[in-house]
């Protein structure tokens, strides 16, 4: 405590939080409130608190060797279990090969960093995940472009401005990196056309799609395959990663590639090759997870949120359209003009922490989502569904969210008439 009051180091950490904090966007670790509604996490099929995959799982563990991997998997932390996990895992996604990774930032860091070469250019979605920029920054890749937010049209540009620069003696490759549903919006990336668009413009079959399939994963597909196999596009993607840490509430990851590219992913992927590989109780949740998507568990509660996006859409929307003359109110509440296709709906606002803190009080978990994470004006709410939510909570949230608006109008009102007596 006395090296903080003195050392220069901690006076300049001080400073650079209290800037954060005047800033309004200082980060602090918080665990939810015992007894509260969860409309926060990324539990979206509910299977944390599954008792039937919590069976499966406790079964499993009776299969494990050990508990701890041990090691690296270049070193010792390599198993048969591993190995046929993956097996099992690419098998059911209808990839070439598997390579699990301890998580998706990982994953995301592994293939970007490594895959390309002198000279490739990475084009990649202006809202892609923060590991993928990572990866890209540590990368041997000539020039790294973005393109409008799901704009085909944009990357059209951009990937025909590639073709007309390139020099046909200097052979190069191309990466499109894409989420097929996105973390903060929750919408969901156009893949069909954006790989009729890269078989029309790349004949010789030198662009690669990658595709993060983290908040797709059990959603999507049949038997929650994801969206490129639900889009039967498997053999269009080079690169699939589908996470364990959302729907599925597990940890972890894998990569599906070709069997080349996961051989060179072992070699080169620096994130795979120096760290401790996942626990034998962690592959054990993901076996049994997996277990319980193959058994058809997992349609039926994704119906179930379907359902429940839809409710609670059609109660936002009523409330969207009873304010919608008020200029004031659409300042402190931005409800999406169409129903989501996930269960993530983004509530922006002028005031994302006001509007959090008054639903936490009211006995919701939701979360403020501000400047870094997103850009400056798209301050939001982040609304995530889980299909053991119910109607009545869905129905509850709205009229909370309604109570807040008149709260904050009302304010706003008397602040402008104060101002208004004064002058």
């Amino acid at each position: 405590m006395d090296e903080e009051k003195t050392s220069p180091l901690h006076a300049q950490l001080h400073l650079l939080l209290d800037r954060r904090k005047q800033q309004s966007r200082l980060r602090s670790l918080k665990a939810s409130p015992e007894g509260s509604i969860d409309f926060s996490s990324n539990d979206f099929l509910s299977l944390s608190s599954s008792p039937i995959l919590k069976a499966i799982f406790l079964d499993e563990l009776e299969n494990i060797p050990r508990l701890g991997s041990t090691g690296s998997r270049l070193l010792d932390g390599n198993s048969s279990y591993a190995e046929n996990l993956e097996r099992d895992i690419a098998k059911f996604h209808n990839g070439p090969a598997g390579l699990l990774t301890n998580s998706g930032f990982d994953a995301n860091v592994g293939i970007f960093s490594c895959l390309p070469q002198p000279g490739d250019i990475v084009v990649y979605d202006e809202l892609i995940h923060a590991s993928v920029h990572d990866g890209i920054k540590t990368s041997r890749a000539g020039a790294s472009i973005p393109f409008a937010h799901n704009s085909v049209l944009h990357l059209k540009t951009v990937l025909e401005a590639v073709v007309s620069k390139s020099s046909a003696s200097v052979p190069f490759n191309l990466f499109i990196a894409v989420e097929s549903v996105y973390s903060m919006d929750g919408d969901l990336a156009p893949l069909m056309e954006i790989v009729q668009l890269i078989e029309a413009l790349f004949p010789n079959k030198n662009a690669h799609l990658i595709v993060d399939e983290a908040h797709a994963t059990g959603l999507y597909g049949e038997k929650g395959r994801g969206r490129v196999c639900e889009l039967g596009l498997e053999n269009k993607v080079f690169v699939r990663l589908h996470t364990f840490g959302k729907a599925l509430a597990c940890n972890g990851a894998i990569i599906l590639c070709t069997p080349v590219t996961r051989q060179y992913l072992i070699n080169y992927a620096r994130p795979l090759i120096y760290t401790t590989f996942m626990s034998f109780p962690a592959l054990a949740a993901i076996k049994a997870v997996y277990t319980f998507m193959a058994q058809d568990r997992t349609e039926q509660l994704a119906k179930d949120l379907t359902s429940l996006i839809t409710l609670l859409y059609s109660n936002l929307g009523a409330l969207r359209d009873k304010y919608s003359a008020s200029n004031s109110t659409k300042n402190l509440l931005r409800i999406p003009s169409e129903c989501p296709k996930s269960p993530i709906i983004s509530l922006l606002t002028s005031d994302p922490r006001g509007l959090a803190q008054y639903c936490q009080r009211a006995g919701f978990v939701v979360r403020a989502i501000v400047a870094p994470t997103v850009p400056e004006g798209f301050e939001r709410v982040r609304v995530c569904l889980h299909a053991a939510n119910t109607s009545a909570q869905a129905e509850k949230f709205v009229q909370i969210l309604q109570t807040w608006i008149e709260q904050e109008s009302h304010k706003s009102q008397k602040l402008s008439e104060v101002v208004g007596a004064r002058l």
